[in-house]
């Protein structure tokens, strides 16, 4: 039997898993032990953490193939001292990531969520009126990181009437109003959709004070990564009135939630599925696997990062 060459590291979807067993009689490292020799390239899900310790423990590794479009749970400066290469799957889940921002927007403004909850409690055939809400149309709609996803959310919400507006480390080649700091862009927007990349250089951007500049009218947005908001910050703005809602796909320490949260009627909560359809899912797997092959065959990556 040929040695094998892939290694997966945590859970993977079953179609993957099936994929690189099929192809590569690729072990898991859990079951691997010691026997790591020539295991070069590491299939990783986006929730599971390849570190140094992981590095240490494939001795042989050269690339780390990540199910996912962010990459934090990657060392990425410890891979590059290493001469271990990474990459992603881009591209592949704008759309979905798009709409499910889109529709949390909608949801936090327009009540939909609580006001089915609402209608099921009896509220309604009880004589109950339920509250008026907020128009998406003429509110103008901050994009924290203006990426490939934030211009796709960006774009659809300009067909509900929204005003964009956004902040990114520098000034992009668009229409839509710029502002230099999460900070600015928080005081100028009536929702602030968070869509930057995760990892220790955008950890808590989203703080007290922008939470703050976003004001008792405002709603935040989440569909990055739970790291960029200041989660302390995001439920004591809450209780107190500072902020009027959010819609959060992700969490600090997932799967676990607040409780401070879990009661709350202004606040819509998703268990992190941004990119969980049937058609993305299986999309990003084709391109961990196109990733694979090209690296097993010519020592490159398709989409590697950085």
């Amino acid at each position: 039997m040929t040695q094998p060459r892939v290694v997966r590291v945590g859970p993977l979807m079953p179609f993957l898993e099936e994929a690189l067993v099929r192809e590569y009689d690729a072990p898991s490292l859990a079951d691997v032990g010691s026997a790591t020799a020539g295991l070069e390239v590491a299939v990783a899900g986006g929730g599971t953490l390849v570190g140094a310790a992981e590095m240490d423990a494939l001795p042989d590794l050269r690339a780390v193939t990540n199910f996912g479009v962010g990459y934090d749970n990657v060392d990425v400066e410890e891979a590059t001292r290493r001469g271990i290469v990474v990459s992603n799957t881009p591209d592949v889940l704008t759309d979905a990531v798009a709409d499910l921002s889109v529709a949390l927007v909608l949801d936090v403004m327009r009540q939909v969520s609580a006001a089915e909850r609402w209608l099921r409690r009896g509220e309604w055939a009880s004589g109950g009126r339920f509250p008026l809400t907020r128009d998406v149309r003429g509110a103008t709609v901050g994009i924290l990181g203006l990426g490939r996803i934030g211009h796709a959310v960006a774009e659809r919400l300009v067909a509900f009437g929204a005003i964009i507006a956004y902040h990114s480390r520098s000034p992009k080649d668009v229409s839509w109003a710029y502002h230099d700091s999460p900070l600015a862009l928080a005081a100028a927007s009536d929702v602030l959709v968070v869509l930057t990349p995760g990892g220790a250089g955008t950890e808590h951007l989203v703080d007290a004070a922008v939470l703050d500049a976003l004001g008792p009218e405002g709603y935040l947005v989440n569909v990055a990564r739970g790291s960029v908001v200041d989660e302390d910050a995001l439920v004591a703005a809450l209780e107190a009135d500072r902020i009027a809602g959010a819609g959060l796909d992700v969490f600090a320490d997932e799967p676990h939630v607040p409780a401070a949260l879990l009661e709350r009627e202004d606040v819509v909560l998703l268990p992190h599925v941004g990119s969980a359809t049937v058609q993305t899912r299986e999309a990003m797997a084709r391109l961990v696997l196109d990733n694979v092959a090209a690296f097993v065959g010519k020592g490159e990556l398709v989409t590697p990062v950085g």
